[in-house]
């Protein structure tokens, strides 16, 4: 076994020990400081057969908002962890969606093959790139499955730039316990790739940099 195959089993692990309970009240306590969430999904316009995947879809919170605003689209699902996918099943469910496909993968290697389709049109990263230890990766994953035309939508953790020193402090700390890291290169490293693949950028920042929102669409 490589030690690759080594990290991601060993991520893949800690990602099933650290939500095999708290997948049962994670919404509850994520819902007060994930922010930009709704705002990115409600900037998705996915129509009729739109192909929706979100990466780390998590207990599928996510998901059922995009289903409940684009009835129509095709959603899919990855994460790395097992127990999460049980809690998103069960969420789809609820919102009568048992023909969304989720599967157990890793966001730095999939395919859209894994998924029976060959490529997305849209492609959902929500408050994952900074618990993805090789981010770029998976940024370059997930440009890799877009269609033609397709777009990358991505909510997550900012430097907190325009906030107080100590409440930056406070929060780094908080995100740490958590194995959370923001990405402070997120926008050099999506403006590379747009500039090197012809793509289109938009980004912003929402609470003084608490959270960064950011659209890459493929020409």
């Amino acid at each position: 076994m490589s030690l690759e195959t080594l990290a991601d089993v060993g991520h893949a692990g800690r990602m099933d020990r650290m939500y095999r309970y708290q997948r049962h009240i994670y919404d509850l306590t994520r819902k007060y400081y994930l922010f930009g969430r709704d705002t990115m999904i409600d900037g998705l316009d996915a129509g009729y057969g739109t192909r929706v995947l979100e990466v780390g879809c998590g207990t599928g919170r996510n998901m059922a908002r995009i289903a409940s605003l684009y009835p129509h689209a095709a959603l899919y699902g990855l994460d790395i962890s097992a127990e999460m996918l049980t809690s998103a099943r069960a969420t789809l469910r609820k919102a009568g969606r048992n023909d969304a496909v989720l599967t157990v993968a890793d966001a730095t290697d999939f395919t859209p093959r894994a998924f029976g389709t060959n490529g997305f049109d849209r492609i959902v990263i929500s408050y994952a790139l900074s618990m993805i230890p090789d981010w770029e990766a998976a940024l370059d994953a997930s440009i890799a499955a877009l269609a033609p035309g397709g777009s990358i939508h991505i909510a997550d953790f900012g430097q907190q730039e325009g906030l107080p020193s100590l409440a930056r402090r406070l929060l780094t700390g908080w995100l740490t316990r958590f194995h959370v890291t923001p990405r402070a290169t997120l926008f050099e490293a999506l403006k590379d790739r747009a500039r090197a693949n012809g793509a289109r950028l938009d980004f912003r920042t929402l609470g003084g940099g608490y959270a960064w929102l950011a659209v890459y669409r493929a020409a």
